[in-house]
């Protein structure tokens, strides 16, 4: 076998991208009694690799049965109807505002339109302020 394919196959073989037939390949060599000098050192992971796959385990494995219970069924049942009833409580626990409410709440909005409007006011008397404080800090220089 020519040793670069079997490097090759080696460095391909570490980085996860060889195919089954490739890995024989691999173990086939190693099993070999001609294996390089300077890979000597993969022999043992191969042949034991090889004996590995011979391996066969005489325990017998039982897997638990799937339960034919139908409880699960009804669990599918109970979800449903908790999410229904859920669905119509939230549709009839709609709060009905009284006319007086719904009356307070329009000035509500009313006064926190004027509060607005008096704040954008004030905000431009305050711009106005900070300039003739520019003003005055000016006039005391020179005036000092």
């Amino acid at each position: 076998m020519e040793l670069a394919k079997i490097e090759s196959l080696l460095d391909s073989y570490f980085e996860g991208e060889t195919s089954l037939d490739q890995e024989n390949i691999l173990r086939d060599y190693f099993s070999s009694d001609n294996v390089a000098p300077h890979l000597i050192a993969y022999q043992g992971l191969f042949v034991g690799l090889k004996n590995a796959q011979k391996e066969v385990s005489k325990r017998e494995v039982s897997l638990p049965r799937a339960s034919t219970n139908s409880s699960k069924w009804w669990l599918g049942i109970a979800a449903s109807l908790v999410f229904l009833i859920v669905i119509v409580g939230l549709q009839f626990s709609e709060t009905k505002m009284t006319n007086q409410e719904r009356l307070a709440l329009t000035e509500f909005y009313k006064t926190k339109e004027t509060l607005l409007l008096v704040s954008k006011s004030f905000n431009k008397g305050t711009q106005e302020i900070a300039v003739l404080n520019q003003f005055t800090e000016t006039k005391n220089r020179i005036f000092k």
